[in-house]
């Protein structure tokens, strides 16, 4: 039994490893120096010139038809050389010549669209790739494959995000298909290599199937495309969202080919049917990343939970699959997507900010952020009009007007004033969409006291920007106890370089795991809050019937754009370690990440503004670059996913049809011995200990522990000194928690674990709460 489960991961492993890989064509100069032609050049030494490069470069291509084809500049007239499209290793052979000077990249150097990917250290100043850039180790996450299930999920196939242009053949593992019988509009391609849509499970449980949206893998709403081209989407110059963070927008695994599978449909209608189908189909397909933005109500049983399941035998198949930690923060206990074989991902800022200021009659300015397109006259001031004083007649709530429902404002009131809507009742846009209504020439949307400090750039309808609850309540102020209150709302601007950052997002979701509390979720946090990427050109970008508005990109936040960074990350890194296990690419990423911003201070809550938790961030903020060299890792076979399913109380004849062969739970199982990169304990009685084994997968080293012990508790570590001499070698330890009598806290406390060898930092948090 153990034989043929050890039988089918070697199996697993051994076919990752021997993946075939095929490389991406990019462009290249080759630098040959100057001419001896002179300054007057003729036609003749043009073709001369031209035919030397095509006799060079087809030395390496195997023809001179071959080097014509793949040029597409011959400097000829004072720089001798020429740009072509090349593999990484032609490129290499062809610096070896002694006749070329160089040979590099064709570099794009401006300002960065997709902000997130240089704020994560992926790319220098100017887009530049420096050498310890994962893009650089990974190319780019060349030809893994990534695939989304995702809310509204679908793709726009004509976005440049998912253009073919310089892609070599489609990878010979990949089975799936493009299914567009019913819309031959639709199309795949070298990039896009695969979509498909599953609506059984919607219509059976009574949603109605349009014939025009239906049955097409084509994205209609926006956030499929979204996710997918953050994840997988090709460099695309020029992206910006109405002249907002103009430059080049990409994905995390920018080389990977992508696939979409769309599962969502009327108002973001999700059926585990439909997601198990698509699992079942992705896993054949042969995908390799599978990115989840597809949040279930409270988490319960796994195996009665469509993407648990779905995602389970993903991972058996050796398949990482990466979910959002669901948006209802800062809510405790409101995580979701929480099976311990998930990465599951929190969100929170990045370094830039889209800054959209109300300045007030009594010189007072507010900072706020927006995506408006339309802007007010420099400097000109309008009369100010707070919601409730603009309601229609006393029958209206002056709360209903104060969020400025539809039905609630007086045109005759608004008309020319700056209105003040307070967030909540309904969606953002839809508020300044009814101030624009109401001839309202400008709108400021104020946070209540649950949002707190939680503001978003939203692509309003008349000039607007979004304030905090704090600032909020002084322009309130401001207008009760000013007789004629006015206010300028000046035109958003685009600042990077925003400290502190990260913050964690209000929106969300936190820890503790409900189901589980013994592994914490979520797992790590990503860049989720006004991320720029593709969008579908079927709506506009508030998704609202009425914005006949057509943007290439748009701004969303959420966890389900905090998700595919981290599937990006993960593609980079299964191309530079195509044997790695999930388990072991998942603990990469946790022990490398960091819980410090870019002002070197402890990342804090955007509700809150205080430091934040393990419960908000899992192991910290993802660090791309450091989870390429881990150092050592935590590991997880099918085994140990399989003990953790008997320890839950499945029986084992429920456990052998998953599995589809024999298996016995061991007599004894507890989850102190679970591998996870993380430490929780949710009711410490005393004293508990627990074990963990680390693998070395970098150089010979001796690793040390360190401790920063929960308050009220106490922690020691066993051997804290392991030596490992090869590459691959396992050792085990075991820490040992206290409760130190009345100082351990009835709530929850954290701490951290550190193993360094000086170079590299395996860092593990630590939650425990002592029992009451």
């Amino acid at each position: 039994m153990m034989r043929a489960i050890l039988c089918c991961i070697l199996s697993i492993v051994f076919t990752l490893f021997l993946r075939p890989t095929y490389s991406i064509k990019k462009s290249y100069v080759v630098y040959l120096g100057g001419h001896s032609h002179g300054k007057q050049v003729s036609s003749a030494d043009i073709e001369r010139v031209k035919y030397s490069h095509h006799q060079l470069l087809g030395s390496y291509l195997g023809s001179s038809d071959k080097a014509k084809d793949a040029i597409f500049y011959s400097y000829t007239r004072h720089i001798n050389g020429f740009a072509a499209m090349l593999e990484e290793e032609e490129a290499a052979e062809i610096a070896k010549n002694r006749e070329v000077i160089s040979v590099f990249l064709n570099r794009a150097r401006r300002l960065q669209t997709t902000r997130s990917w240089e704020f994560l250290g992926l790319e220098g100043e100017g887009g530049l790739i420096h050498e310890g850039s994962i893009w650089k180790k990974a190319r780019f996450g060349e030809d893994t494959i990534i695939a989304n299930l995702d809310t509204a999920a679908g793709v726009w196939p004509e976005s440049k995000s998912f253009s073919d242009e310089g892609f070599g053949p489609i990878p010979k593992r990949w089975k799936g298909i493009c299914q567009n019988q019913k819309d031959k509009s639709f199309h795949c391609n070298r990039k896009l290599i695969g979509a498909r849509y599953f609506n059984k499970g919607y219509s059976s449980a009574g949603g109605t199937l349009n014939s025009s949206s239906s049955f097409t893998p084509r994205d209609v709403g926006g956030h499929g495309s979204h996710t997918l081209s953050t994840a997988g989407g090709n460099f695309v110059p020029g992206a910006n969202v109405f002249g907002l963070g103009n430059g080049t927008a990409k994905g995390g695994s920018p080389k990977a080919r992508v696939a979409a599978y769309k599962v969502c449909w009327a108002e973001d209608y999700c059926s585990d049917a439909d997601i198990l189908a698509a699992f079942d189909r992705a896993i054949d397909d042969g995908v390799d990343v599978l990115s989840v933005s597809l949040v279930g109500e409270d988490p319960g049983p796994y195996f009665q939970d469509g993407l648990a399941i779905g995602s389970f035998h993903a991972v058996k198949n050796g398949i990482v699959v990466v979910a959002a930690a669901g948006n209802d923060g800062p809510d405790a206990g409101s995580v979701t997507n929480v099976a311990p074989w998930l990465i599951t991902v929190g969100a929170n800022t990045m370094d830039r900010q889209f800054q959209s200021n109300v300045v007030l009659g009594n010189k007072k300015h507010y900072t706020g952020e927006s995506a408006a397109q339309l802007k007010l006259p420099t400097g000109k001031f309008y009369p100010l009009l707070s919601g409730a004083s603009a309601r229609i007649n006393a029958s209206i709530s002056s709360q209903d007007a104060l969020v400025c429902k539809p039905g609630t404002l007086d045109p005759e009131k608004v008309k020319g004033k700056v209105l003040v809507c307070l967030r909540g009742g309904i969606p953002r846009t839809d508020k300044s969409h009814q101030a624009a209504l109401a001839g309202a020439v400008g709108m400021i949307l104020a946070n209540d006291e649950y949002f707190g400090n939680d503001i978003e750039a939203d692509e309003h309808f008349l000039p607007a920007t979004h304030v905090t609850y704090s600032d909020g309540l002084a322009i309130f102020d401001y207008i009760n106890k000013t007789r004629n209150p006015v206010a300028h709302i000046t035109h958003p601007n685009t600042l990077l370089g925003v400290k502190p950052a990260p913050v964690i997002a209000a929106f969300s979701s936190r820890g503790p795991n409900t189901v589980n509390p013994e592994i914490l979720k979520p797992d790590i946090s990503a860049p989720g809050v006004n991320v720029i990427a593709a969008f579908t050109e079927a709506t506009g970008p508030s998704d609202n019937d009425y914005d006949k508005r057509i943007v290439s990109f748009n701004l969303l936040s959420g966890t389900s754009m905090s998700c595919p960074h981290v599937a990006g990350v993960v593609g980079l890194l299964k191309t530079v370690y195509p044997s790695w296990s999930p388990a072991e690419i998942r603990s990469a990423i946790m022990t490398t990440a960091t819980v410090k911003t870019n002002s070197g201070k402890a990342i804090t809550d955007d509700k809150t503004g205080v430091e934040a938790t393990p419960f908000a961030y899992g192991a910290g903020h993802i660090n791309p670059n450091c989870a390429a060299d881990p150092g050592l890792v935590y590991d997880l076979k099918l085994k140990d996913y399989v003990n953790f399913i008997c320890a839950q109380g499945y029986n084992e004849t429920d456990i052998t049809r998953v599995l589809g062969t024999p298996y016995k739970c061991p007599h004894h199982i507890t989850l102190s011995t679970f591998n996870y990169p993380s430490i929780a304990i949710p009711h410490l009685k005393g004293a508990a200990t627990v074990t963990r084994t680390l693998k070395n997968v970098g150089s010979p080293a001796t690793y040390t522990a360190s401790v920063r012990s929960p308050v009220g508790f106490s922690v020691t570590v066993n051997p804290n000194i392991l030596k490992f001499e090869k590459v691959g070698e396992e050792k085990s330890f075991k820490v040992t928690l206290k409760a130190k009598g009345e100082n351990a806290s009835a709530d929850y406390a954290f701490g951290v674990l550190k193993w360094s060898d000086k170079k590299h930092r395996v860092r593990s948090p630590i939650v425990v709460k002592a029992a009451v």
